[in-house]
């Protein structure tokens, strides 16, 4: 890049939009602080749950992988007889059910919400549905944080459930706005930012988690309802934002408005390039018509674009990654540490800082190519995981390879497959099926997210030290998808892209392989 382009840039970046960006991703941050706010106080919460559903509290850290092992056993149920008894065991399930659900609900409220997310986005304008929709978030923290003063196991549930309406919402919205407010230039980087605030959640809650902090018996509510503080500081600061320009030109035709909301976002720069891709965009919105999610099935146009939309957010979510986050103390503690919370914690910060380096790669590198890097990392993680626990038995120094194996696990997420699919979509699709679009890679991810959610501690009960190892065949399977159907969007206006999908496969420019890849996928949706 050079000296003008670079100035340019620094151009683009004014307080407003800065400001902007970092408000929608306030609803990130909630999403992040909602996955990682379970983890640390499991111990405290389900000790709670015991005295008000009266039954015995069960100690985890007494049933690890090793036990297993060298007992001969792979779950739990093959323990019974041995040194626990049949009600410890009925009581283990007990608990396993309401925690599971405690801990996946949160995604099914995502997965009910996200089908909305155009609807809502359309109708009220970006800004205002982000407002509206805090209102959720509110009302699910108070119910958590009122949680000791009723049936904490069905505030606690009812609680998450909510939160994960607003967050289902908030995952569709944000990287709507953001993508639609953003110069071309600066559009992955602004991007990533979706996957930088969810890790800061998820490090903030991990810290606060402490029990000498909030993780504590008396103040585990607080720090359950704590991020609708972070919604009401987005409420207040969405005031000061500008409405999309892209929404105001091309959904409602406002010509002058969008031009003082662009005016604003980009300071003394001159609009007049982007009012024309807008316009572009305006008269191919015209002709294309809004799509809805039917047509995004029935419809050979937008077959392969929705196939490589929903791949990379199954990918995503099957990679194994929530399970390090939902239950990260609890593998620590089977891999033999004796101060697992602390251990997550250290996840949580790598996670933060390898985030903020995929903020500088994914513009310089392209967004495919870390993709499968990151992929390949994953898949060679979680195979170091598994030897590491089923052999710590054998070798004591074969736990420090299971948490090496776990850091570089999240690292890897980091450096493609945790940001690029929460914007790629948006790039994939021109404005007509685009809210459609995102709405059901939502539901998809969100569907992905609750699966792993609630099934996991049971596959991991099951499966023993081995457990990884089914996403070690899944990574693989989504390395191969990628390398042959990902396509690069790297640097290309919305414009440029939607262009680029509609050439015909006779007409093949010459180029890299992921240049031809998009033109082929691209190909499919000519009319």
């Amino acid at each position: 890049m050079d000296k003008t382009s670079k100035i340019q840039e620094e151009k683009h970046l004014t307080g407003t939009l800065v400001l902007s960006v970092f408000t929608a991703v306030l609803g990130f941050f909630q999403y992040g602080y909602g996955l990682g706010v379970i983890n640390a106080p499991q111990r405290v919460i389900e000790a709670h749950y015991s005295h008000v559903l009266g039954i015995a509290p069960i100690d985890r850290s007494a049933i690890n992988f090793s036990a297993m092992v060298m007992n001969g056993s792979t779950s739990f149920s093959d323990l019974e007889g041995q040194d626990v008894s049949k009600s410890v065991t009925s009581s283990h399930h007990i608990l396993t059910m309401y925690w599971s659900l405690s801990v996946s609900i949160f995604a099914i409220g995502g997965m009910i919400s996200s089908f909305t997310v155009g609807w809502i986005g359309d109708r009220l304008g970006r800004v205002k549905a982000m407002l509206a929709v805090n209102i959720l978030s509110i009302i699910g923290n108070l119910l958590m944080g009122l949680a000791k003063f009723g049936p904490s196991h069905i505030l606690i549930i009812a609680g998450r459930a909510i939160t994960g309406l607003y967050c289902g919402l908030s995952s569709g919205l944000v990287p709507m706005y953001v993508g639609e407010i953003s110069p071309t230039p600066l559009r992955g980087a602004l991007g990533t930012l979706h996957q930088l605030a969810i890790v800061t959640g998820i490090l903030v809650s991990q810290v606060l988690g402490l029990d000498f902090l909030l993780g504590s018996d008396d103040m585990w509510p607080l720090l359950l309802g704590l991020s609708g503080a972070a919604a009401l500081l987005q409420f207040f600061l969405l005031f000061l934002c500008p409405e999309s320009p892209r929404y105001l030109y091309i959904k409602l035709g406002k010509v002058e408005e969008a031009k003082k909301s662009l005016e604003r976002l980009r300071g003394d720069y001159d609009p007049a390039k982007e009012i024309a891709e807008m316009e572009k965009e305006k008269q191919e919105a015209a002709s294309e018509k809004k799509v809805s999610i039917r047509q995004l099935f029935t419809s050979s146009s937008y077959r392969k674009p929705v196939i490589v939309a929903l791949m990379v957010q199954v990918s995503q979510q099957f990679s194994g990654i929530n399970a390090i986050f939902y239950y990260s103390t609890n593998i620590f503690e089977k891999a033999g540490v004796e101060q697992p919370v602390y251990a997550t914690i250290g996840v949580g910060v790598v996670n933060t800082v390898f985030t903020v380096i995929s903020v500088f790669l994914v513009e310089k590198t392209g967004r495919r190519s870390l993709f499968i890097a990151g992929l390949t990392g994953m898949l060679a993680s979680a195979v170091a995981m598994t030897v590491g626990l089923a052999l710590q038995s054998t070798f004591a120094w074969m736990s420090y390879v299971s948490m090496v194996a776990i850091f570089l696990f999240v690292i890897f997420f980091e450096v493609g497959p945790g940001p690029i699919p929460w914007f790629i979509v948006a790039e994939l699709f021109s404005q007509g099926p685009r809210p459609a679009a995102i709405a059901i890679a939502g539901f998809c991810n969100w569907t992905c997210n609750f699966i792993i959610g609630m099934c996991f501690q049971y596959i991991a009960d099951l499966c023993g030290p081995y457990v990884f190892m089914i996403f070690a065949v899944l990574l693989l399977g989504f390395i191969l998808f990628a390398h042959f159907k990902v396509p690069e969007t790297k640097g290309k206006s919305f414009e440029e892209i939607s262009a680029e999908f509609r050439r015909k496969r006779h007409s093949a420019i010459k180029g890299p392989k992921a240049a031809t890849e998009l033109e082929d996928l691209r190909a499919s949706q000519d009319a």
